[in-house]
């Protein structure tokens, strides 16, 4: 029943087009009556009312009895149906993977946080990211037929249309997108991780109504997601967001992406490890430094985090620092923008107003008044599970597209 509507979507049929605009609408709006839908789409109320029935008998949508009105006969309310079909998405991290799996309302049905794996740009580590998907989805309790779609974060520059990754797992003249098909055996995007985040965090997270929102996500590295006017900004080939690759200091030291001086190099995960190393190298003291002089296993991003959170002074300065460093250049975001919402995610964010505050002191000083008074600054709702939300949500909502 699904595959088919799909089918018809990408052969192009009207009836197809018009069920795909209904789809959509239900997606972004809940349930909602015949009148509703009919006055949104432009639409008649036969032509609404012969499509809901024909995609009630399909098992798209569920007639959810009639709402309650102050007089006169009462509508029907019409709405997508959870179980008739399901939405997979994977959320790349450097040390493990995180899956989960939601249905067509967007509830999550299934979830397994922090899956361990080591994150490489190999063929090899392609291989078990593509292991560990298959393993999760073969223990799932839902009928895997009913997969639409699975949506893939992955950092750095993907071209979420075209399929392409042109920063990791980039080995083949092929799309990676298409590549992932091929191994899953089930119909694959990808698309950047902080736009999931961003969108996870715009549809089911702090924002509440607000249709211009920048989420910053400082993780290992650091990048931004746009949504303007309700809507996420990708940029002509999907490259939008590079906030870490702006030119801010002087340095000689070398950003990953082989240019010297990028705002990451000193305002990120990446240098929140380095500067913390450098300096308990020094013999600065922390309740870290016999966990990195044991050169065991390496010093993760939430290792440094649970340190802050648990009040080591050595920490908690470097991450002020950032904070302020950060704030910095999201007053200049604010200053170009003018958003109503500015979103501070991705793991440094779990130092919450260790990272937050820093944040907003130095937003103040350096925005304009006017500007800033109307962006409201707030750490993200979703936390660590923003990726994983936003992947599987874009997963569905990639099928729905204009």
């Amino acid at each position: 029943m699904h595959q088919q509507l799909l089918k018809e979507i990408e052969l192009g049929s009207k009836n197809a087009l018009i069920k795909k605009k209904f789809v959509k609408y239900y997606i972004y709006n809940g349930s909602a009556t015949i009148t509703d839908l009919s006055k949104e789409l432009g639409l008649s109320v036969p032509t609404v009312t012969k499509f809901i029935s024909e995609m009630c008998e399909e098992g798209y949508i569920n007639d959810y009895g009639k709402l309650e009105t102050s007089g006169g006969r009462h509508p029907s309310l019409y709405g997508l149906n959870p179980a008739s079909g399901y939405f997979v998405g994977v959320d790349i991290k450097k040390f493990s993977v995180n899956i989960g799996i939601i249905n067509f309302k967007g509830d999550m049905v299934e979830q397994k946080m922090g899956i361990p794996y080591r994150f490489e740009n190999t063929p090899e580590a392609l291989e078990e990211l593509c292991r560990l998907i298959s393993k999760f989805i073969s223990k799932t309790s839902i009928d895997t037929g009913k997969i639409l779609n699975i949506n893939i974060n992955i950092s750095g520059r993907v071209n979420p249309e075209s399929g392409y990754s042109f920063s990791q797992f980039n080995f083949s003249e092929r799309p990676l997108a298409e590549i992932l098909t091929e191994k899953l055996g089930f119909q694959v995007c990808i698309d950047n991780d902080t736009r999931a985040m961003t969108y996870g965090e715009f549809l089911q997270g702090c924002v509440k109504g607000e249709k211009n929102v920048i989420f910053v996500n400082v993780s290992w590295g650091l990048g931004i997601g746009i949504i303007i006017d309700g809507k996420i900004y990708n940029g002509k080939s999907g490259f939008s967001g590079e906030f870490g690759h702006i030119h801010a200091f002087d340095n000689e030291i070398l950003c990953h992406c082989g240019k010297k001086g990028c705002l990451e190099t000193q305002a990120s995960g990446v240098a929140m490890h380095r500067i913390l190393l450098e300096r308990i190298g020094k013999n600065e003291k922390s309740i870290l430094s016999s966990r990195v002089a044991s050169k065991e296993l390496p010093l993760t991003l939430d290792e440094i985090i649970e340190a802050v959170n648990k009040e080591d002074m050595l920490c908690i300065e470097i991450i002020e620092e950032i904070g302020q460093e950060l704030g910095k250049h999201i007053a200049g975001l604010i200053n170009l923008f003018n958003p109503e919402m500015v979103i501070i995610g991705g793991t440094l964010s779990l130092a919450d107003d260790y990272l937050i505050q820093p944040i907003k002191t130095a937003i103040k000083k350096y925005s304009l008044n006017l500007v800033n008074k109307d962006s409201i600054v707030t750490a993200s709702k979703l936390r660590e599970r923003a990726g994983v939300v936003g992947a599987c949500l874009l997963a569905r909502s990639r099928m729905f597209e204009d």
